[in-house]
């Protein structure tokens, strides 16, 4: 599970560099005079008359269309109340990053000083000509009603209160699938919802819509059942008032059907579980402390269905689920509003998401070698691909019937397309690397551990339980280091390879490395002195099992890096040759690079080696390789001997794994272009299966050229180099990595390692 952050780390995350984590980024070009006078004066004034001809040309010539305000007063920030707007923005900006990295859609963060809702409401309605939706947020009760409902009634853009439609649209996709495995009817059931916020009233209003009765709906606030006989509810409250006498939560409990659990942690007691009718629903909510936790509760009732907010459990009602995906509909068919239909086709298309399938990439996210519908699977995972092109045509599918939208999409198979391309799945592939590293972490040894970098990374692999990191150096030097500059590493391990302690260790070490070099020019002293070198020992520490992985390289030359696990750990059964990949996180999505670090000239079966060791390690990610092996000629259009190496490598490939999709030779243009491909190479099997994600390149130095030029020019992040091959995870580090670099390498060591042992 992870670790609470830790107050320096998130206070840095937010400050480095750049402060915030947000910025504007021009989409055209603006580096001559003539751009130049194109985006501003004199060109700018064409576009203006446009629009002040015809408004809605606003869409055609500007980014209002996808352009989403996140607006707030900061009254009800997270669980810390009315901190006020300054205080709140932090938030606003992580909520735009959700809306950008999920269903691509651009947000300013708006922060308001005003608390009264009727000014409030003036000054949001004043912004409708920037903005193409509205998304209010961290607005305490009861002014969050009133604000939503005026600016749904006085603007012509869609405007959602996610605080309180959120939660709804989730959890009732949820419960639609909950009450199905359990064979309950909506209509039928009993729901106690504890928690009397916006939140819980928009859940009800929600169920309500989806056929539950409001007089089988009880909801509880502080001082007890809300009901026709109190005296002290507001206007609001008293819409969901019932006709039944005063009770208390527990009492309440005995034989109704679900609970929806939206007040605070440990409320709920396992006996008041056992009340419940057969086959209860359990919806604890509250965030981070449940109502109950899922320990208690499958506890003590075996036919019990639950949810919750949490990651670390199965069913997490989580509003990332929804709000971009809903904007996105939205927003593409220009919808006047955000509507009952349009929220109930987002809960129907969550609910039938659930059935269907799941990704490779999601199975391997969470660790589990299958995922589908059942008691603990009832709403899909956050990190689930396909959410963007199943709520959101869902969502403008019912605008579009509901007579809301002014642009209609009118080929709906063109415009899944289009969502899928949109996002690329680089972000979703880090996501799932540390979510699956977090399933199983394993025992890294960190060899460059008197580096402040090094260190950081160590404490933050630690920390967010993606490994349990062992630390190689002198005792002293690490400790003096981390304290410094404030890296917290006391509960690591650490190891220094040269002190008296390991004499014994480094003497056993010693015995076995010795077998395995006696007759490859290494004699007894050498060993002893070997030992004492961190990349000899870490490696053995992993060769018998004292650690599952290592990460090395930081401060040496590669093949001086690379050396001791060639001759220590050696290579997987079958392979003759290791080879290096990189993976090139691109805006486009995730390229896979080799060999980039390793074999300098390879033969075509070497080639052949290298690309089938490629794929299988994309494929152990859960991405279908779609490999292009590249050169300067063109399915024959030279008869070099580079050529030719490249031409007959891919021949190889395709005798020893048929199924591949994998041409070639090629060049990088013909890869990327599907027209030219089309056009002039139809017969390639890379025409009409996706995109390219895999590159093979023809030496070390094209493949290493590409990969530092993506990674400097392109702006690509770079995850690597991946060492492929080896019997047991060790992988070397880039000269001068970040802490970021580190940390995915991390990931990727103890992935490897997951599926290493599962293998033994």
């Amino acid at each position: 599970m992870q670790k609470k952050l830790r107050k320096e780390q998130a206070l840095e995350y937010h400050s480095k560099g750049r402060p915030g984590k947000i910025e504007v980024v021009p989409t055209k070009e603006a580096k001559t005079q003539r751009d130049l006078s194109l985006a501003y004066s004199p060109g700018v004034a064409e576009p203006c008359m446009e629009i002040f001809h015809n408004p809605e040309n606003v869409y055609k010539y500007t980014a209002k269309g996808n352009l989403v305000a996140v607006i707030s007063n900061g009254t009800a920030v997270l669980g810390l109340g009315d901190i006020g707007p300054e205080a709140g923005k932090p938030v606003m900006e992580g909520k735009a990053v959700l809306f950008k990295i999920f269903a691509d859609i651009d947000v300013f963060d708006i922060e308001i000083d005003e608390k009264d809702p009727v000014k409030f409401v003036e000054i949001v309605k004043a912004l409708q000509p920037t903005f193409g939706g509205i998304n209010l947020e961290d607005i305490k009760a009861p002014e969050c009603f009133y604000i939503e409902q005026q600016l749904k009634e006085q603007l012509k853009i869609p405007v959602m209160h996610d605080d309180q439609h959120g939660t709804a649209i989730i959890s009732a996709a949820a419960l639609l699938n909950a009450l199905e495995l359990q064979e309950k009817k909506i209509e039928e059931i009993i729901i106690i919802v504890n928690g009397a916020g916006a939140a819980a009233m928009a859940c009800i209003e929600l169920y309500e819509a989806l056929g539950a009765k409001r007089e089988n709906v009880w909801m509880f606030d502080s001082k007890g059942l809300i009901n026709k006989e109190r005296t002290d509810l507001d206007e609001r409250k008293r819409r969901f008032a019932v006709d039944r006498p005063n009770m208390s939560l527990e009492e309440a409990f005995k034989d109704v059907d679900v609970f929806i659990g939206l007040s605070k942690g440990n409320v709920v007691s396992k006996e008041m579980v056992k009340k419940m009718a057969p086959r209860a629903i359990v919806f604890a909510m509250a965030n981070p402390d449940p109502e109950i936790t899922w320990e208690e509760a499958t506890s003590v009732r075996e036919d019990i269905i639950m949810a919750t907010g949490r990651s670390d459990y199965p069913n997490q009602v989580n509003n990332v689920l929804g709000f971009p995906y809903i904007f996105r509909g939205a927003l593409d068919v220009r919808a006047t509003t955000i509507n009952e239909a349009m929220k109930l086709a987002a809960v129907k298309a969550l609910a039938e998401l659930t059935k269907t399938p799941v990704p490779e990439i999601v199975t391997m996210a969470y660790n589990e070698t299958n995922i589908s519908f059942g008691p603990n699977y009832i709403i899909p995972k956050p990190l689930d691909p396909r959410l963007i092109s199943a709520i959101s045509p869902a969502v403008a599918k019912a605008a579009m019937k509901s007579g809301v939208a002014q642009k209609p999409i009118l080929d709906f198979d063109a415009y899944i397309i289009e969502l899928n391309k949109r996002l690329g799945i680089d972000n979703q592939l880090v996501r799932a690397l540390g979510s699956k590293a977090r399933k199983n972490p394993k025992r890294v040894v960190f060899a460059d551990a008197e580096n402040i970098k090094v260190l950081k990374a160590a404490q933050i692999a630690g920390d967010e339980g993606l490994a349990i990191p062992i630390l190689l150096g002198n005792e002293k030097v690490i400790k003096e280091l981390a304290e410094q500059n404030g890296v917290y590493i006391d509960d690591l391990t650490i190891i220094n390879p040269k002190s008296d302690e390991m004499q014994q260790k480094r003497e056993s070490y010693g015995e076995i490395y010795f077998e395995k070099r006696q007759r490859r020019g290494v004699n007894k002293y050498e060993v002893n002195k070997k030992m004492k070198d961190r990349n000899h020992f870490g490696c053995m520490m992993v060769e018998t099992g004292d650690a599952d992985a290592m990460i090395l390289g930081l401060s040496r030359n590669y093949p001086d890096t690379i050396r001791p696990a060639i001759q220590i750990i050696g290579t997987e059964d079958g392979v003759s040759k290791i080879a290096g990949m990189y993976i090139m996180l691109t805006k486009k999505g995730p390229l896979f690079l080799a060999d980039t670090t390793v074999n300098f000239n390879p033969t075509s079966e070497e080639l052949a080696d290298i690309t089938l060791l490629v794929a299988k390690q994309v494929k152990a990610l859960g991405i279908t390789p779609r490999i292009a092996m590249l050169s300067y000629s063109n399915f024959g259009s030279s008869e070099t001997p580079e050529a030719i190496t490249v031409r007959n490598a891919r021949s190889i490939v395709k005798k020893r794994n048929p199924s591949l999709i994998v041409d070639g030779e090629m060049q990088g243009i013909v890869a990327f272009n599907k027209d030219i491909l089309r056009d002039n190479y139809p017969f390639s099997e890379l025409v009409h299966n996706g995109d390219v994600n895999t590159l093979i390149f023809p030496n070390l130095s094209a493949g290493n050229i590409a990969y530092n030029l993506l990674q400097e020019v392109g702006e690509a992040d770079a995850i690597g180099p991946i060492l492929l091959g080896l019997k047991k995870p060790v992988h070397v580090l880039q000269l001068g990595s970040s802490v970021r670099s580190i940390l995915n390498m991390v990931m990727i060591a103890v992935i490897d390692a997951q599926s290493k042992m599962q293998k033994t």
